[in-house]
């Protein structure tokens, strides 16, 4: 009860730090990494079914893949810009094999069930990071289409939409499918 509580209070001084102390606003800020981990934290705490925490797991480590690659590119490095178009997937990638490589290496994954052949998480995982990098690259195309986003916050509109529609979804498949 005392770890859960420090947690909690941890999460809590986090985020309150990053609203306290704001700075420009990026596609995909630090808030926002800030709220996926809390959320991530929650589902876990409460019982949600591990592939659903794996789709938020997703989502934070694909807005901190992004947010790396932004800060890179901000840095105006000769070898950054040279490798601009591969550097974004390859990020992302790196981000995701070594995370899910860490938590098979350090047994964090509970293999109980699977879907699909992959365990739980790991499935979620997958999931969420093909859809986040699918719905990144659709609004990246709709912005340059337009030459502005649509509505404000447009790219937190559609990539935790499309976190909540694949949750929805694989909640439906667990319960009525699998």
């Amino acid at each position: 009860m005392k770890l859960k509580i420090l947690l909690v209070t941890l999460f809590s001084l986090f985020t309150v730090n990053f609203i306290a102390t704001p700075s420009s606003v990026s596609a995909h800020c630090p808030l926002c990494v800030a709220g996926a981990a809390a959320g991530v934290t929650l589902t876990r705490w409460v019982g949600i079914d591990d592939s659903i925490t794996g789709v938020w797991i997703a989502t934070l480590l694909g807005s901190s893949s992004f947010w790396l690659y932004s800060w890179l590119i901000s840095k105006k490095i000769k070898q950054v810009e040279k490798y601009k178009k591969i550097l974004k997937p390859a990020i992302y990638i790196l981000v995701f094999a070594s995370t899910i490589w860490s938590f098979y290496k350090f047994q964090l994954v509970i293999r109980m069930t699977q879907i699909f052949g992959l365990d739980k998480l790991t499935f979620g995982m997958l999931a969420g990071a093909i859809l986040f990098y699918l719905v990144d690259i659709g609004d990246n195309f709709l912005i340059k289409r337009a030459g502005k986003v649509y509505f404000p916050y447009q790219r937190v509109v559609f990539s935790l939409g499309s976190m909540v529609v694949l949750s929805l979804v694989i909640y439906i498949l667990i319960n009525f499918f699998i």
